[in-house]
């Protein structure tokens, strides 16, 4: 009789890594999510992607296997195709008994199994690894050998397939012909710019090259720039994917793509406008799980993480946030409607664009050319009784006093505001020509955010001189952080030498009271609104900033530049 194999929550708490209220929680999560447990336990933050895989391991009698430390890998790496290895994120740890020993990350998955059997024509041996690491190790140790967008560039030189005067493709370039030299170039630019987690590709031309630079963790890094005789093609190939008309030149045009990248489609929205050297083209990166990551993974602390959950489940009126673009707004919005995403509420939303689909939200797209505006689409989501509002961005008069209406009618109002901080909303709006008792009355709360790098784990250490000016400007002083450190990153081949891996998000939850009220009915200035709010408890984003700093998370220099050059510091110093 076969011995019964134990449940992963029972390893766990064996273990030591959860108790019986966690796993009960985990439990109910997953059962809410369509989730398993594993998974549930990671989001919930109960434990560590590596304490799970390590009780997979156990479960399925397999072994634990951590490819950063493990020489096996590097010496039977060419047992296995590039490409099988990064479709199914596989390694390979060398051959056994006639078995070639694999690592894997997901031991219920069978048919990646059985797709292995297939290519690689033998029978395998399974080991586990943390689907992070097994990702880490294919970014940072396995470098293509053919895939080199350098070499992809002499090639098409090589095969003269552009007029190095005319700049422009010699015949058509199929959709679907993916050994075409500019179609691979682009392709490569594309994996290249995904695989090193940039939310943005700029392709820019000049009077001599074309720049390629790509946004990561909010800060553009330039790639070696495409020669100037590629332009044409490039640019070309670029609109044709986008599904763009190629030949209007002279207006902005805007696109989408869809690509499959390693394990997962990725959408892309392509904005082209002309500039003096040629046209230019942004692809910003959309990534459906950066929105699915929940609400307290944006970097909420425990107080306003709860207090955020309190405003967000209140039956009517509206929550902005604010903050400059690419300051994580859309996120936290759709973090807080995924939250609210239960079959008993009705949630419309108006935007423009609609970048992320939702599975029982009904979204609706901006489009001006046929006079359908964020105005037009609030009234008519009105008749269709919805309970959660969202829409994309206040801009003008017209649509403040729709979504203000209803606030006021019993909806509850989700939308973002350009101002630098949360008091400043309420002023922006006055000033937009909203009466002063319809925004004292229908905001509930505003929220204004930011996003800073965080250190990397992989290079972090204790900062032994911190500059004393920075710590100036956000209000730190080294003399009074008792035990507290101060981290910074070495730089390391995992975070390309910057120090900083990912972005996690800085707070300001500005609750509205009968006093701020007031205030805003009587067109009080921002200045005397922010003093009320301090009073009553708001914390600052240079607060958050300094809590996050001496969290070891982020460093004074990432806070001191999103914070003071926004002119956000102020009775802090």
């Amino acid at each position: 009789m076969a011995r019964k194999r134990k449940k992963l929550g029972e390893i766990l708490i064996e273990q030591g890594k959860v108790d019986s209220g966690a796993l009960e929680t985990a439990l109910k999560y997953a059962k809410e999510q369509g989730k398993r447990i594993g998974e549930s336990l990671i989001e919930l933050e109960l434990v560590s992607e590596e304490d799970v895989t390590r009780a997979l391991a156990e479960q399925f009698e397999m072994d634990y296997i951590d490819p950063e430390h493990n020489v096996e890998i590097a010496a039977a790496i060419n047992l296995i195709p590039e490409d099988i290895i990064r479709k199914h994120l596989v390694l390979p740890l060398g051959k056994r008994d006639g078995k070639l020993r694999v690592v894997i990350h997901d031991p219920l998955d069978l048919d990646t199994q059985d797709t292995l059997r297939f290519r690689l024509g033998t029978a395998i041996e399974c080991s586990l690894a943390c689907r992070s690491k097994i990702k880490q190790y294919i970014d940072n140790y396995i470098a293509s050998k053919t895939d080199s967008i350098d070499q992809t560039v002499d090639e098409i030189r090589k095969e003269a397939t552009i007029d190095l005067e005319k700049q422009e493709v010699q015949g058509p370039i199929e959709e679907d012909d993916a050994t075409a030299p500019i179609v691979r170039l682009i392709n490569l630019i594309i994996t290249e710019a995904v695989r090193s987690r940039a939310s943005d590709i700029h392709i820019e031309p000049f009077s001599d090259r074309v720049r390629v630079r790509y946004r990561i963790d909010g800060v553009c890094v330039e790639r070696d720039a495409i020669p100037k005789s590629m332009q044409g093609a490039v640019i070309s190939r670029l609109k044709i994917m986008s599904r763009m008309d190629i030949a209007q030149k002279r207006l902005p045009q805007d696109g989408r793509i869809k690509m499959p990248i390693d394990d997962q489609v990725i959408d892309f929205r392509v904005s082209c406008i002309p500039s003096y050297h040629g046209e230019s083209i942004v692809m910003r990166i959309l990534r459906p799980e950066s929105v699915e990551i929940g609400i307290q993974a944006l970097g909420f602390g425990e107080e306003d993480y709860q207090h955020f959950l309190h405003i967000i489940r209140r039956p009517n009126g509206i929550f902005l946030v604010t903050g400059p673009t690419g300051s994580g707004k859309t996120t936290t919005l759709y973090a807080a409607l995924q939250e609210l995403n239960t079959p008993d509420r009705k949630i419309i939303t108006a935007e423009d664009p609609v970048e992320y689909n939702f599975t029982g939200m009904n979204q609706c797209q901006v489009n001006e050319a046929i006079g359908l505006s964020f105005a037009r689409i609030l009234r008519a989501m009105l008749r269709q009784a919805p309970n959660i509002i969202l829409v994309g961005e206040i801009r003008d008069l017209e649509v403040a006093e729709v979504a203000i209406q209803a606030a006021l009618t019993g909806h509850l109002v989700f939308s973002t505001l350009h101002t630098n901080d949360a008091p400043s909303a309420i002023t922006r709006l006055i000033d937009m020509g909203v009466k002063p008792f319809l925004v004292a009355s229908s905001i509930q709360a505003v929220m204004a955010q930011r996003l800073v790098r965080t250190i990397c784990q992989e290079c972090k250490e204790e900062d032994p001189d911190p500059d004393p000016y920075v710590l100036k400007l956000i209000g730190l002083d080294i003399d009074q952080l008792g035990d507290k450190k101060i981290y910074r990153g070495a730089g390391c081949k995992a975070c390309h030498n910057t120090g900083y891996k990912g972005r996690i998000g800085i707070f300001e939850l500005m609750e509205m009271n009968n006093e701020l009220r007031d205030l805003a009915f009587n067109r009080a200035p921002t200045n005397k609104v922010r003093q009320a709010a301090r009073a009553s408890g708001m914390r600052s984003l240079i607060e958050d900033g300094k809590e996050k700093i001496l969290n070891g998370i982020t460093t004074p220099e990432e806070v001191a530049r999103l914070t003071q050059a926004e002119g956000v510091v102020m009775e802090e110093l």
